[in-house]
């Protein structure tokens, strides 16, 4: 069973990892998992009392984040957090050491003007030390010597042990200057996500008996009647039964304009209804509609993490402790070869412990990711962990699936070719057999034949994934399917050029109806950016040579396969990581049931939107509003966010590098040791944060 924690006032993301590590720990959890972006602790306990659980996850908390409330999720009410007790005390404490220091070297320049400074220091230092005092000494009590909070306090007592005054009081000041910043950067991240997650529809008027009632989405049944008013959220899926409206549909697809939706045309739970009031018939409970599976995905999308993620996690939990250790080892060993002057080393030892704190490097990196990811989202593209994030910019070829990726997948009949029955009854036989199905071209037979199938004929009707159907009708064995269907039933054909249906009754053939598609709007387009990056594009169909080498050139596509069957599709795509070189990845682009398996075989499956619900569901990303040329959006988001991840990464170690290095030789002080550790923390989540802007 799921435990869900949220630790307010959390914004460490080295805190986080010690405590999803402490949490695990726990005899009475097998697992962890902590979303820092959402401040989300979720716990896996099979068989934990729920008041036990909590008591134990608030003392592990406790132990490491003395300050930080632990609340079950489902008791949490978002509150703004507000940072005016913090600005206060911080100018009280900035105009108390101006005062110190104006005193001391231009008023009173003498023993009077050195005890007044000294009042107004040690005011200014308990304004910004007496919470991190707290803090640490917490900690400390707990074991938990490798924090932040510790190592300030440690280096601003040595510095007023040293007699540094005015330093002891700047590196708190500043310290407490940098923690501001940063809080507020970190919940302006959350607040940009947090966006997207309002975008949850909350109620629902729901026609009961004649009147509407507000219920939550989660307790409409498929194929209720509801009502949404002008500004209102869809909160489900549907089709309009009346009533005409604009929707805004922005947040579930990136799309800015609104679109025009009446009588008959379908609606998803998550967009804004501008103009007037329409009533729906509900197509899908609250937990398949798209925007709950979005929702799903981005809360959780933080905790699939990527290599370098990974990598920091686990460089940080041994850096801290050998650091220290370090620190220690500069203040005791070189006073002694240096004529035993322990104050100056001591001095360098409390700097140098201060300038290595990695919290620029364990939050910046996840920062990094998780503001792509939201990026992504607002583009229309949703991400489902920060792993397939990054690894879209390292795509070597891209294969796509092309009835309803690459093609409208809305099919005319073009020709029909009867043999030995009229067109009508070829029509007639392909539509009651194709009537059961969902795929475009079975659509469009029952469309053509434009009468009622009448189902009672039929007595088995069994669709083939990747071939057709086979049922009997009238008592006759009827197949409607490609020509591989017949062929393999031992029955030849006249193949047509094009996407054609071919049928048989009792093993005889009776001709075929072809159809004609057209290409999506930015198909073209999409394929020729991928080329321009390198990345070779291939098309994978079950439509004959002749169809998918015409759609391949119309495209520029650098080859198609054709007559595919699902396993046929898997292996193709197993072939194509095997060519490709060391380090590069393999997309695969779908939308139907038969897409999944190899949706989940590529490195990274990609699903429209618009496709079925099992590809969706199989998918590591998805294009909301089915357009193609989204995928170039991820490709570049992901590059930029790699880019940016690598900036902050190296930009934190060259400046921690040559600050140790200044300060063991004496050319750097506290004031750059704490610009060391916040103001390339929060450098670095600012650079994360431009992400986030178009």
């Amino acid at each position: 069973m799921e435990y869900k924690y949220i630790l307010e006032g959390l914004d460490c993301a080295n805190c986080a990892e010690k405590i999803r590590a402490a949490a695990e720990k726990d005899a009475l959890v097998k697992s962890a998992a902590m979303n820092f972006m959402s401040k989300e602790l979720t716990l896996t306990a099979p068989r934990a009392d729920a008041d036990e659980l909590f008591s134990r996850v608030e003392r592990t908390v406790k132990a490491i984040e003395p300050d930080v409330r632990v609340i079950p999720k489902s008791d949490y009410t978002e509150e703004n957090e507000s940072h005016t007790a913090d600005i206060i005390k911080i100018i009280a404490a900035g105009v108390l050491f101006a005062a110190g220091l104006v005193t001391e070297h231009l008023i009173l320049n003498n023993n009077a003007g050195h005890i007044a400074a000294l009042i107004c220091y040690l005011l200014a230092y308990i304004l910004t030390a007496a919470e991190v005092a707290i803090t640490a000494i917490k900690s400390i009590i707990r074991l938990n010597f490798f924090n932040e909070n510790t190592l300030m306090l440690i280096a601003s007592i040595g510095a007023i042990a040293l007699g540094e005054y005015e330093e002891a009081v700047a590196v708190m000041l500043f310290y407490s200057i940098g923690e501001l910043f940063e809080s507020i950067a970190v919940n302006r991240s959350r607040r940009s996500i947090n966006a997207l997650i309002k975008t949850r529809p909350e109620e629902a008027e729901l026609l009961s008996d004649g009147e509407y009632i507000t219920l939550p989405p989660e307790q409409v049944p498929t194929g209720s009647v509801i009502r949404v008013r002008a500004g209102e959220k869809v909160p489900l899926d549907g089709v309009i039964i009346s009533g005409a409206t604009s929707l805004d549909t922005s947040a579930l697809t990136g799309e800015s304009l609104p679109r025009d939706a009446g009588e008959n045309d379908e609606v998803k739970a998550g967009s804004i209804n501008l103009s007037g009031t329409i009533t729906v018939r509900t197509t899908a409970e609250f937990c398949d509609t798209a925007v709950y599976k979005m929702l799903e995905s981005v809360e959780h999308a933080a905790e699939k993490k990527t290599r370098t993620e990974n990598f920091i996690t686990v460089f940080a939990k041994y850096y801290t402790p050998a650091v220290v250790l370090l620190a220690v080892l500069v203040a005791l060993i070189p006073p002694l070869f240096t004529g035993y002057d322990f104050a100056t080393w001591i001095q360098r030892g409390l700097i140098f412990l201060v300038i290595s704190c990695p919290c620029a490097l364990v939050i910046s990196v996840p920062m990094g990711y998780f503001a792509g990811i939201g990026r992504a989202s607002r583009e229309g593209v949703l991400v489902k962990g920060s792993n397939y994030l990054e690894a879209f910019a390292k795509a070597g070829a891209v294969l796509f699936d092309k009835t309803g990726t690459l093609t409208e997948g809305r099919f005319k009949v073009s020709e029909v070719y009867p043999v030995g029955v009229s067109r009508e009854q070829l029509l007639e036989i392909c539509a009651h057999a194709e009537s059961s199905s969902n795929h475009p071209i079975a659509l469009s037979v029952v469309e053509e034949y434009g009468g009622a199938a009448d189902v009672t004929r039929m007595t088995l009707c069994e669709e083939l994934a990747g071939k057709g159907i086979h049922a009997i009708t009238d008592g006759k064995d009827v197949l409607c399917g490609n020509a591989k269907l017949l062929s393999d039933n031992g029955i030849s054909v006249q193949k047509q050029d094009g996407t054609a249906l071919y049928a048989a009754i009792d093993g005889k053939y009776i001709g075929c109806i072809c159809f004609s598609d057209t290409l999506k709007s930015g198909a073209k387009e999409t394929i020729a950016e991928l080329k321009r990056r390198n990345i070779k594009t291939y098309i994978l169909t079950g439509d004959n040579e002749t169809a998918a080498k015409a759609a391949a050139s119309e495209l520029g596509a650098d080859g198609c396969y054709y007559e595919l069957m699902p396993d046929d599709k898997r292996q193709i795509t197993e072939q194509t990581k095997s060519e490709l070189k060391k380090g590069k990845r393999v997309i695969f682009v779908g939308d139907g049931i038969n897409d999944a398996p190899v949706i989940a075989q590529a490195d990274i499956g990609v699903a429209m939107g618009a496709g079925s619900d099992s590809a969706i569901e199989t998918a590591d990303a998805v294009l909301m509003n089915g357009d193609p040329k989204k995928l170039i959006s991820a490709v570049d988001i992901s590059a930029k966010t790699n880019l940016t991840v690598m900036e902050n990464i190296v930009f934190a170690l060259a400046v921690k590098l040559i600050l140790q290095v200044l300060g063991l030789v004496g050319l750097a002080n506290m004031w750059a040791a704490v610009f060391a550790d916040v103001g390339v923390t929060l450098l670095a989540i600012l650079n994360s944060l431009r992400l986030l802007k178009r």
